[in-house]
């Protein structure tokens, strides 16, 4: 079977597609861009260079309330049988599915009720087969602008693959941080939580993100690193820890999170109106996750942000005091990743179906 990915962006900078085309589904040869241009950005300057152009291009576009729709064309002269479109959409006379992290990527801007119509025109249409959200949570919010497409919905959660590399032990209890995105990943928060554990124990902290100067300065007695790019942080870093912290306060997924489950890690992280999807990932029986029912200061430690800390690092010391804790939770989410909905058998197994159907409506 031939699947032709149509990607709305020249360079896809996205864990989901990476392990697609490296991991397709038996019998499944996808076309489109090749392999090596599906690789996660390593390199600084682009990273916040593509980052800052489509946030550009968004919220121009909000201001004035244009919503275009995310459509695209595909070359239906190629010699394939299926479309899979990368959370957009497809002008086509062939069969074809779309992924979705969020309703957001439906439109470039704020949807007026034309370009609203149109995009429940499209999904509406024959030859649009199958809408495959990442999370339960973008499914329900499909559902609610587009009730009339309920039968053409169906949750595919994201996979990533079992790692080659194991665990590396070292002397020092080892506690891990990784973000691109320092602010609104809770990065100032994680900073203060690591100084007060190493207050506390004799800990290794390893803080891999963009931090400004004078936070980094701030907080120079911590071990904080460049970003550095993806493979080594497979390859050398979640190997070389025992613990996995990601307070991130907005996320629709969080890689991340699958990547350290996948290494044997428990997790602490936090859960917030921007965050909806974290318990379809984190439950207590893979880590700890806490519940912030109100607004959280990105830039700022005040009263409600010290109150967050103190229960971050509670968490994360229940886990440093109990190594048979920290095994329990750390070895029920590398099983999710390797037999479970995260797993990439299971993905490809619905994925495959989801295809195989599509072909024969």
């Amino acid at each position: 079977m031939r699947v032709y990915i149509k990607f709305p962006w020249r360079f896809v900078d996205s864990p989901y597609y990476n392990t697609l085309i490296n991991y397709p589904p038996k019998g499944v040869e996808f076309l489109g861009i090749a392999k090596e241009r599906i690789k996660i950005t390593s390199s600084k300057d682009k990273f916040i260079f593509l980052s800052n152009l489509k946030k550009f291009i968004r919220r121009n576009l909000e201001k004035t309330s244009a919503g275009i729709p995310n459509i695209h064309t595909a070359f239906t002269k190629r010699n394939l049988d299926l479309i899979h479109c990368a959370h957009c959409l497809v002008l086509t006379n062939r069969p074809w599915v779309v992924d979705l992290e969020a309703t957001w990527q439906l439109w470039i801007g704020k949807p007026n009720r034309f370009s609203f119509n149109i995009v429940r025109k499209i999904l509406l249409g024959k030859y649009m087969k199958k809408i495959m959200p990442w999370t339960n949570i973008t499914k329900e919010e499909i559902l609610k602008y587009f009730p009339n497409v309920r039968e053409k919905v169906e949750v595919v959660y994201p996979a990533v693959p079992l790692p080659k590399i194991k665990r590396k032990r070292r002397k020092k209890l080892t506690i891990l941080y990784v973000s691109r995105y320092f602010w609104i990943k809770g990065g100032l928060i994680a900073l203060e939580v690591l100084e007060r554990l190493k207050e506390k124990y004799d800990i290794r902290e390893v803080f891999i993100s963009d931090v400004p100067k004078n936070i980094k300065e701030k907080y120079k007695n911590l071990n904080i690193i460049e970003l550095v790019p993806h493979r080594k942080l497979i390859e050398t870093y979640f190997p070389q820890s025992d613990i996995f912290f990601y307070p991130s306060f907005v996320d629709t997924f969080g890689f991340a999170l699958l990547e350290a489950m996948s290494f044997g890690l428990p997790i602490v992280t936090v859960n917030t109106k921007f965050t909806k999807s974290r318990k379809e990932i984190i439950t207590n029986q893979n880590g700890f996750i806490i519940d912030i029912p109100y607004s959280i200061n990105y830039y700022k430690i005040r009263k409600k942000e010290e109150v967050l800390i103190r229960k971050i690092v509670d968490r994360i010391s229940l886990l440093i005091e109990n190594s048979s804790l920290r095994k329990k939770m750390g070895k029920y989410g590398r099983k999710l990743i390797e037999k479970g909905k995260f797993s990439i058998r299971e993905r490809n197994k619905k994925l495959k179906r989801i295809y195989e159907e599509a072909l024969r409506k």
